[in-house]
């Protein structure tokens, strides 16, 4: 077994974790698992009701990280005001790559997602796999910008609005 670098997550830090989302580190616990004495990372996400365990020394390997720069979420952003990029595949092999975006972790790739996928009050209505994918990203987004900004989920949530609907006008 590799021992990885150890990651430097404190309790009551969020961090992201790539099928999750933004969680927050409640404590560092040890436990006894298999035989194995291994340190773990204990992660809330308060709005699913969920608690994980990860093991310390798989953190950075499964792709957990520390909540993006304050940059990046401007870039992010920006990324939504652009034209959206809908590719001539299959659904299926779209919904695929968006699915994989989404739980990337990469809040550029996110906002790339929810950028395809927006639609306006004109534009033709979503397929339900659409929507669904549709709102997972807008999810991960508005809540890592709340986490980032320092507001709360609805606050993020009219700012990403905002500069979806100024996209359009």
């Amino acid at each position: 077994m590799t021992k990885s670098k150890k990651p430097d997550f404190r309790p009551n830090e969020f961090v992201v974790y790539p099928a999750h989302g933004v969680g927050k580190i409640i404590s560092i616990e040890e436990q006894q698992i298999a035989g194995l004495q291994l340190e773990l990372f204990v992660i809330s996400f308060e709005k699913d009701k969920m608690t994980l365990r990860v093991p310390t020394h798989k953190a950075t390997e499964i792709g957990m990280r520390a909540l993006s720069a304050p940059d990046v979420v401007t870039k992010a952003l920006d990324t939504l005001k652009g034209k959206a990029k809908v590719k001539r595949a299959m659904w299926s092999r779209r919904a695929q790559e968006y699915e994989q975006k989404i739980n990337s972790g990469d809040l550029l790739s996110i906002a790339e997602v929810v950028r395809d996928l927006h639609r306006t009050d004109d534009q033709r209505e979503q397929s339900y796999s659409e929507r669904q994918l549709y709102e997972a990203a807008l999810e991960r987004l508005t809540r890592e910008v709340a986490a980032v900004s320092g507001v709360d989920e609805a606050g993020a949530a009219k700012q990403v609005d905002s500069v979806l609907v100024g996209r359009a006008a």
